[in-house]
């Protein structure tokens, strides 16, 4: 018999297996588009987890400690902390503080952003953080490893905080805020975390609770 009827055209068999063959075909293609699919969404979501993981990495290097303190203080004594009486009046000229670091005094009427400095900042824009009740952590880069800045950084509150390197201070770490600074040599001095719960965000700043960023972000920013 021959594969063909008479007329030439395919067999009902013969239609049946080609339509079988082609549904086939079309399924074999469908799935290929799907796996080529999942592949590419795998991709993504790899791709779009490492970002997130980057961002979170990131994050933790380099924000500030976000050790956690009282705003205000309740009177403590800090031994050898120091206070003081400083006028708070916004000048447009540099400043001859009498403290070094200042911890007060007439100020740039831009605050600096609070954060992490890997360079010396302005002291008078860091003074008007001061006047927002913020904490300025200083500290001489020679005399400290990346280590104890490190360190450093755990102590420090998630805002109105500041760290940057300050260069001819009489001792390796001073802490200020406004009107009052501490001063110690060594990284784990319990009396910084002590001056800091005293003295962060204190109500006897002239603006205490202002806003710590949105100003002026000095050279050598990190966080």
């Amino acid at each position: 018999m021959n594969a063909k009827s008479s007329g030439g055209k395919p067999t009902v068999k013969q239609q049946r297996e080609a339509q079988r063959a082609e549904k086939l075909d079309r399924f074999k293609r469908e799935q290929a588009r799907a796996a080529r699919r999942r592949k590419i969404g795998i991709i993504a979501a790899v791709v779009g987890g490492l970002a997130v993981l980057a961002l979170v990495v990131t994050s933790v290097i380099l924000t500030p400690g976000g050790a956690r303190y009282t705003a205000g203080g309740n009177g403590a004594q800090i031994e050898g902390a120091e206070t003081f009486t400083n006028t708070a009046v916004h000048v447009q000229t540099d400043v001859d503080y009498a403290q070094t670091p200042p911890a007060g005094g007439d100020h740039s009427a831009v605050w600096l952003n609070c954060g992490v400095y890997s360079e010396p900042v302005p002291d008078e824009n860091a003074v008007h953080s001061l006047e927002h009740g913020a904490v300025w952590i200083t500290y001489r880069p020679d005399l400290l490893t990346d280590e104890d800045v490190n360190a450093l950084r755990k102590l420090m509150p998630s805002s109105h905080a500041i760290l940057s390197p300050f260069e001819g201070m009489d001792s390796a770490i001073a802490v200020s805020a406004w009107n009052a600074q501490l001063a110690v040599d060594e990284v784990g001095d319990e009396r910084i975390g002590e001056f800091i719960e005293e003295f962060w965000r204190s109500q006897d700043a002239p603006e205490p609770g202002a806003s710590c960023s949105g100003a002026l972000d000095a050279p050598g920013k990190v966080a």
